[in-house]
C-alpha cells in the first residue's frame, strides 16, 4: 500500500477548518448549542467529502473499453447538502410562539458549503463567503436591533362573565397601540367565567403601556397571560 501525502488536500482541509471555526466561534460566543466545534467539524467533513469526490473521479471517472464507466463527482457533495439539513433541524427550537436557532441552522448550512468549496480548491471564494457571513452575524445584528419590527403575541384573559367585557379589553389593547388580529372566547358554565384569547400584533418600539398590568386592573379580570 502506497502512502500518498497530498499537500494540496492538507491545505484545503486546514482552510476549511479555520473558516468553519470562525463562524462557529461567533455562535459559541452567543451561547448557541451548535458552536465552534460543531461548525468546524461540519466544514471539515464537507471538505473531506469534496476531496473524496474528486479522488473517486480521478480513479474511476474515465471512459475505458466498450462500456462507458463514469463517476459524477457532484453526487457526494449533493448528499452533504441534504444531510446537513438534519443538523440544521436539530438546532431549531420552538418555544411557544417564538422560534430560535434559524440563524444557527443557516450557519451550519453555510459552513458545509464553505467546506465543499475549500475541498474543490475555491480558496478565495470560500474566504470571501466566510467574511460576508461574519459581517452579517456581527454587524447586521446591530442594524436589525434598530429596526422597528412587528411582534406577534397571544393575550389570554380569564375573567368574570360581564356584559361588554370583551369590548373593554379590546379598547385597552387599542389604546396601547396593539392591533387585534383574531379573538376567541370560551365560557365555563359552572363558574360562569369566560376565557378570552386575543391574537395581537404590535411594534415593540411603539408599545405605549404594559399590557398585562393594564388588563389585570380591569374590573372582573382574574388572570392575564402574555405568550
Amino acid at each position: 500500500m502506497e502512502f500518498d501525502f497530498d499537500m494540496v488536500s492538507v491545505v484545503r482541509i486546514l482552510l476549511a477548518s479555520i473558516l468553519g471555526g470562525l463562524i462557529g466561534l461567533e455562535r459559541e460566543v452567543h451561547g448557541r448549542p451548535a458552536g465552534f466545534r460543531t461548525h468546524l467539524l461540519v466544514s471539515l467533513g464537507s471538505c473531506l467529502f469534496a476531496l473524496a469526490s474528486i479522488h473517486f473521479y480521478k480513479l474511476y471517472g474515465n471512459f475505458s473499453g466498450t462500456v462507458p464507466v463514469g463517476v459524477d463527482p457532484s453526487r457526494i457533495a449533493a448528499q452533504v447538502v441534504t444531510g446537513i439539513g438534519f443538523l440544521g433541524a436539530g438546532a431549531i427550537i420552538r418555544e411557544k410562539a417564538s422560534i430560535r436557532g434559524l440563524t444557527t441552522a443557516a450557519c451550519l448550512w453555510v459552513a458545509a458549503a464553505i467546506g465543499i468549496a475549500c475541498g474543490v480548491g475555491m480558496y478565495a471564494t470560500s474566504t470571501v463567503v466566510t467574511m460576508l457571513a461574519l459581517v452579517s452575524l456581527l454587524l447586521l445584528k446591530k442594524v436589525e436591533n434598530k429596526l422597528s419590527r412587528d411582534t406577534y403575541s397571544s393575550v389570554k384573559v380569564w375573567s368574570a362573565d360581564m356584559e361588554g367585557q370583551m369590548g373593554r379589553i379590546e379598547k385597552l389593547l387599542a389604546d396601547c397601540q396593539v392591533q387585534v388580529m383574531n379573538v376567541s372566547i370560551e365560557k365555563d358554565m359552572e363558574s360562569r367565567d369566560i376565557f378570552l384569547e386575543f391574537e395581537v400584533k404590535y411594534s415593540a418600539r411603539e408599545l405605549a403601556c404594559n399590557l398585562v398590568n393594564v388588563i389585570v386592573a380591569t374590573s372582573g379580570v382574574k388572570k392575564v397571560r402574555l405568550d
